[in-house]
């Protein structure tokens, strides 16, 4: 009996070493999984976590560019005439072809008046904005007046009660007036002057201005389209109120011969 009971531990030995290295294989397998578990959770908190805030610089969102319109002749002319017009205006665009040929002739190429053209696009008109942009973007290559012109001469072809796609008008009118079309594109896409424009605007605001054209003449403000004659007029009054203007000395004055002037006793 004795040797079986030996015999039968020894059959027994090798089960336990077994299971001994089962249990031992699963810990290990739990401790793998934990590390793994762990591993994870700090490379999802490290690509989640909240990033440093940025450096950032106050800025006061009210600010605009200066509003400079657009200069035809001389800025030092005696009296200084603004318009604020909305290239889809039709009163705007009259003045352009009825008014606007005699007063570049005979007042602003005689030096009598410096003109200044404003944007200031209202909002019952859709695709003014868009005109403003055209223009712009003709200034950028020096060629604003040329695009003024042909935008109002077309108004016609691009207003909103004929297309809700202005661009293709504005970009044959570019290719016309030989402006560099890519750059052109590239401007009116990017609404680039979109600010220049608003800043006009905003000082039509400051003058109140409320529709257009308007007009300031000297100290007057005029509302509504103008024949030449009355914007003549006006133009008359404000060379009356003018400063008067020193006269150059001629060429055999004492200066230019290089005498220096009488000291005063």
């Amino acid at each position: 009996m004795a040797k079986q009971s030996k015999d039968a531990g020894k059959g027994r030995a090798p089960n336990v070493v077994k299971k001994s290295a089962k249990g031992s294989q699963k810990n290990f397998y739990t401790m793998l999984g934990l590390v793994a578990a762990v591993l994870g959770i700090f490379i999802i908190y490290q690509v989640t976590k909240p990033k440093a805030a940025p450096e950032s610089t106050q800025v006061d969102p009210s600010i605009l560019p200066q509003a400079e319109g657009y200069l035809l002749g001389k800025a030092d002319a005696p009296v200084q005439v603004l318009e604020f017009a909305d290239f889809e205006c039709p009163a705007c665009g009259q003045f352009y072809v009825l008014t606007e040929p005699d007063v570049r002739t005979r007042l602003i190429e005689t030096g009598e008046i410096s003109y200044r053209f404003f944007d200031y696009p209202l909002p019952g008109h859709r695709n003014t904005w868009a005109a403003s942009h055209a223009a712009a973007c003709a200034n950028e290559q020096g060629k604003f007046w040329e695009m003024h012109d042909q935008i109002f001469a077309t108004q016609d072809q691009w207003n909103s009660e004929v297309t809700n796609r202005p661009k293709a008008i504005f970009s044959r009118l570019a290719r016309e007036l030989l402006l560099n079309g890519s750059q052109w594109d590239e401007c009116f896409d990017s609404q680039k002057y979109k600010l220049n424009i608003a800043a006009n605007q905003r000082e039509g605001d400051r003058r109140m201005v409320s529709s257009t054209p308007t007009f300031v003449v000297g100290d007057k403000m005029i509302r509504g389209a103008l024949g030449f004659d009355q914007l003549k007029a006006y133009v008359d009054s404000a060379l009356a109120k003018a400063p008067a203007v020193a006269p150059v000395p001629s060429g055999d004055s004492a200066l230019s011969k290089g005498v220096p002037p009488a000291k005063s006793k």
